[in-house]
């Protein structure tokens, strides 16, 4: 066996909420960064009540429990890149903020305010201490385009809510329009300088569960592995293409991506 097989993984730690159905959150923080050969260390922020179909109820992880566990996981490991996804409630992200403070990762953020089946996962006050306490310490934000409209709800379109989001303090943007109209997906990245890039992908016809966390999730892992961020930012759209393509059904609603392969 090669010294490459037997060589420690990067770690990512990820802070994202519990899917039971293990389309999104932490089962696909798990997935989709050790697709790319890296090993995730998984805070809970919240528990859910869900189905393939949509969210019924969030149950917010009480802050002191997060700082423990993430107090314990630093003494012990050391970090490559931080992943966050669902927030449990704004008393949380000073937490998540101390330890951004204290790892000096890349960290990647997915916004997930509202579940693909409608519901909404994020309070007022939650969407307030992201936008006003989290962004300023994000390297990378990852909303879909509904989100990035939340998010800058003044900007005349995708690009001018990429730069507004930017404007808020977080380093890189990347809207996705995977739930869009377009005949194309058009993933827009604007990046630490303010420069543009347009990925386009073609549609696919079914409806997902889990895309936006299998994307941030990728691009950690690739970062944790040693990519570059134009190369995380390409492998981790290609890699979760790649498990859209090929997505099962475990319910009566949205697919989830097939993550448990290394498509990129």
């Amino acid at each position: 066996m090669s010294d490459l097989l037997l060589a420690d993984p990067p770690l990512v730690l990820c802070l994202s909420g519990h899917d039971p159905g293990g389309g999104a959150g932490i089962h696909a923080d798990l997935e989709a960064i050790a697709a790319q050969g890296a090993h995730a260390l998984t805070v809970i922020t919240a528990l859910t009540v869900q189905d393939s179909r949509d969210v019924r109820r969030v149950e917010a992880v009480a802050p002191p429990l997060i700082a423990e566990q993430l107090a314990v996981l630093l003494a012990d490991s050391r970090i490559a890149a931080i992943k966050i996804g669902l927030l449990g409630d704004a008393a949380q992200v000073p937490v998540i903020v101390e330890t951004i403070r204290r790892t000096g990762v890349p960290v990647i953020c997915d916004p997930v305010l509202r579940a693909g089946g409608g519901a909404e996962v994020s309070a007022a006050p939650t969407l307030a201490a992201l936008r006003d306490t989290l962004l300023p310490h994000v390297d990378l934000l990852t909303p879909n385009a509904a989100e990035a409209r939340r998010l800058a709800p003044d900007a005349a379109d995708t690009a001018a809510a990429a730069a507004a989001l930017r404007g808020l303090g977080c380093r890189q943007v990347l809207v996705t329009g995977g739930d869009e109209a377009d005949a194309e997906v058009r993933n827009l990245w604007l990046d630490a300088e303010g420069r543009a890039r347009e990925y386009r992908w073609p549609r696919l016809a079914a409806r997902f569960h889990g895309a936006g966390c299998t994307l941030a999730a990728a691009i950690a892992g690739r970062l944790a592995v040693g990519d570059d961020w134009a190369s995380a930012i390409e492998r981790g759209q290609r890699y979760t293409h790649a498990a859209l393509a090929a997505a099962y059904r475990t319910g009566q609603g949205r697919l989830i991506p097939r993550r448990n392969r290394q498509w990129n």
